[in-house]
């Protein structure tokens, strides 16, 4: 439960990098980007899928760049339904999506599977 609430809270700190970068997306407080995070959690959870299945063929078609497109379409859904938080563009949509991936990304490299921080090690590897 706590490893759930940490990616909710990373998710919505992510949410409001990007928007300090992407001009065309906005939030206007933290109650919207904790809204908004919690709103794309569920979109991706329960509606992406079932678009990425009825759009299978062209994702087939165009080798994959289509979940680009259903990606930032989640993004931009999200932004119609929360107060606060808005997407001017499709072209905002997608550089945003693309940006909040990799804010994510990187920082749940940070947290474990419990919402721990944890130390990453490289070990050197000795040829015997």
């Amino acid at each position: 439960m706590r490893g759930l609430l940490v990616r909710w809270l990373v998710s919505a700190c992510a949410l409001y990098l990007t928007s300090l970068i992407v001009p065309g997306i906005r939030v206007s407080g933290v109650a919207a980007a904790l809204f908004a995070a919690a709103i794309l959690g569920l979109l991706n959870a329960f509606v992406r899928p079932l678009v990425v299945l009825l759009t299978l063929p062209l994702t087939i078609v165009t080798l994959g760049l289509f979940i680009l497109v259903v990606n930032g379409g989640m993004l931009w859904l999200a932004s119609s339904v929360v107060r606060g938080f808005e997407v001017s563009g499709f072209g905002a949509a997608l550089l945003g999506w693309l940006l909040l991936s990799l804010f994510t990304f990187g920082i749940n490299l940070l947290i474990g599977d419990h919402g721990h921080v944890e130390v990453i090690r490289i070990r050197e590897v000795r040829e015997l």
